[in-house]
Formats: C-alpha cells, sequence, structure tokens
C-alpha cells in the first residue's frame, strides 16, 4: 500500500509528547516540571484533524500537571500519560478509538517510540529525531519537535482525506473555528 493510501485511512492519531509536542527540554525549579513550552501551530492542527472526525490521543512516558493542563486545554480525551511501554498502549488506545491498527498513525522521536512505530498502521519521525528512529519511521518530518511537527503531519493527513479547506482557505478555517481553541 502506497504512503497516500495510508494517509487517507487515518482515523486515529497518536502523539508522543518530550520531543515531539515539545522540544524534548524539561524545565525545572525546586517543586518540578515548572513549564513546557508548546507550539500553538500543533495545538491547531490537533484541533483541525478532531474537527475533521479524526481522533486524537497522547501517549507520554511523563506526566505532569503542565501536560495534563495542555491535554485539558485542547480537550484531547484520549491519554495515557507516564506509560513507558507504548506498544501496549497503543493497542489500548486503538480499542479505546474503536480503530485498527492500520487505520493509526504514530508521530514519534526516540527509542520509546520504536514499539509503537512497529505496531501503528503509519509511524512519523520529527526532523530532530535520531537517525536510527528516522530510519525506522515512515516518513521524516521536515520540522522538529515542538517547531510545527504535529501541524506537518496533521496537514498531509487532512489534505489525503480531501478535509485541507480548514488549513487551505479563510471560508474552510470559518466553517471550522467555532469548534476550536489552540
Amino acid at each position: 500500500m502506497n504512503f497516500e493510501t495510508k494517509l487517507q485511512q487515518i482515523k486515529l492519531v497518536i502523539c508522543d509528547v518530550d520531543g515531539v509536542l515539545t522540544d524534548g527540554l524539561l524545565h525545572y525549579d525546586a517543586q518540578g516540571e515548572a513549564i513546557k513550552s508548546f507550539h500553538v501551530r500543533d495545538g491547531l492542527g490537533i484541533k483541525m484533524l478532531m474537527d475533521a472526525g479524526i481522533q486524537v490521543a497522547i501517549l507520554s512516558g511523563r506526566d505532569s500537571a503542565v501536560l495534563r493542563k495542555r491535554i485539558d486545554d485542547l480537550k484531547i480525551p484520549l491519554f495515557f500519560l507516564g506509560k513507558l511501554e507504548k506498544e501496549s498502549a497503543c493497542f489500548e488506545l486503538m480499542r479505546l478509538a474503536g480503530v485498527q491498527p492500520e487505520q493509526t498513525a504514530y508521530i514519534g522521536d526516540d527509542s520509546v517510540d520504536l514499539p509503537a512505530f512497529a505496531v501503528c498502521g503509519l509511524s512519523f519521525a520529527v526532523a530532530d529525531a535520531a537517525d536510527y528512529v528516522q530510519s525506522q519511521a515512515d516518513y521524516v518530518l521536515k520540522l522538529g519537535g515542538g517547531r510545527g511537527a504535529v501541524r506537518e503531519m496533521s496537514d498531509m493527513i487532512l489534505k489525503a482525506q480531501g478535509k485541507d479547506a480548514v488549513y487551505r482557505s479563510a471560508q474552510g478555517f470559518l466553517h471550522s473555528v467555532t469548534n476550536m481553541g489552540q
């Protein structure tokens, strides 16, 4: 099956967090993790996917109040946090979403994501992922983690599914904007 056909089948996108939705840096104060920086275009890309009927899930090896706030802000209902074993977590997220592996895309950046790459129908690596991770991805994005890579991926999926008016035209965006926050 070619890449375009795989994009057309996607009904669930599972996103890693550190190094994908963020640049991978961890900022601590005396109480623990203090901040994470998220790219606004990634958030909008997630909202566009969800508005187009494509489910989005978050899967992170870490858990923090900051991350939980971002998930809540984006209204992402499916997530597992503090889960380093990502193979079984992906299967459980697929079950909860009611989709098959070939209908699932995963975006990651590091070795911890390789088991997820192996069980999802389509895998994306951010541009600044390690070479050994990029070599196992179906597609290596042009943008790095925390720098719009998730949006780059979401645009590809939406375009392949004929749902790209939401980001290509003012009317398309205005039609969907009432459901979105970023």
